[in-house]
């Protein structure tokens, strides 16, 4: 697969360069043109245009991660919402690079983990939190560990929730855990997917 670097400003990341030693520098001009489905496009955010081309893109199947010198929740929130698969620091170490074209090549979604409550708390808000979810989507678990769950999918991190529900850390974790298992995700970003989708069914 192809790796491809587009910037308005800079000819070059060496980060980048040292991840994938393929990897080519195209305009944003040029890119709609030349990546193809199953491509990665390493998109700077220094183009007023990016969300666009992001979504262009995203639409003919490339991989588009999202590359920010100053990375914010809400620009996060702004690629993610323009179908891009991952969003990070553009002076991101070239072993993090590899592990987010590996993930977000397997459909995952890559953002830095100080930004992943917060976007994660975002989406679920937008989806319209937990006043869209089915009666029974949380049925299976106990009345904490709902309590857990629903603090989790608003952005809360696990010192928030333990402050939030009068526990410790580790009875949070105890319960995360749980949930995990019983609803067959892996993690936080799982989680509010699976409970997403549920809403749409319902809706």
């Amino acid at each position: 697969m192809g790796n491809f670097f587009v910037s308005h400003k800079r000819a070059e990341l060496p980060r980048l360069r040292s991840a994938f030693a393929d990897i080519r520098h195209l305009t944003p001009e040029r890119v709609a043109n030349m990546a193809q489905k199953g491509n990665h496009v390493w998109l700077m955010t220094d183009s007023a245009t990016w969300p666009q081309l992001t979504t262009t893109l995203a639409q003919n199947g490339v991989i588009v991660v999202v590359m920010s010198l100053t990375p914010s929740e809400a620009e996060a929130m702004q690629a993610l919402q323009a179908g891009a698969h991952g969003y990070l620091h553009a002076l991101t170490p070239a072993e993090l690079l590899q592990q987010a074209a590996l993930v977000t090549a397997n459909q995952g979604i890559w953002v830095p983990a100080e930004l992943l409550g917060k976007v994660l708390g975002g989406v679920f808000t937008r989806l319209g939190g937990e006043e869209s979810l089915a009666p029974d989507t949380l049925a299976s678990l106990t009345e904490r560990e709902r309590a857990v769950a629903l603090a989790v999918m608003e952005g809360r991190s696990n010192k928030e929730v333990a402050r939030q529900l009068d526990i410790t850390e580790r009875t949070v974790k105890a319960h995360l855990g749980a949930i995990y298992r019983k609803l067959g995700v892996r993690d936080r970003m799982q989680l509010v997917l699976k409970m997403a989708k549920q809403g749409e069914d319902i809706a």
